[in-house]
C-alpha cells in the first residue's frame, strides 16, 4: 500500500541531502532505519559486554574480600 506523508521543508531538504544517485525518499528513510537498528543492536551488545565485565570484576573483588576476611581474626569490642 502506498501512502502520502507530509514533511516540513527542513525535513525534505535534509532527506534531499541524504539521497544518493537514483535513490527515492523511501530508500533514504529505509536506509536510515536500517542504520539506526544496526546501531541499536551494537549498543545493546556493548551494554551486555559491559555488564558482564562489571559482574566479573565485582565477583573478583568479593572473592578478594572474602579471602582477606578469612585471614583476619575479627573481634568486636564495645566502648
Amino acid at each position: 500500500m502506498v501512502t502520502t506523508i507530509q514533511l516540513n521543508e527542513d525535513v525534505k531538504k535534509s532527506l534531499e541531502r541524504m539521497k544518493q544517485v537514483r535513490e527515492t525518499y523511501e530508500d533514504v528513510i529505509a536506509r536510515i532505519i536500517s542504520q539506526l537498528n544496526e546501531q541499536k543492536r551494537k549498543h545493546e551488545e556493548l551494554m551486555i559486554e559491559g555488564c558482564k565485565e562489571m559482574a566479573e570484576e565485582s565477583l573478583k573483588i568479593t572473592k578478594e574480600f572474602e579471602q582477606a576476611d578469612a585471614e583476619i581474626d575479627w573481634e568486636w569490642t564495645e566502648d
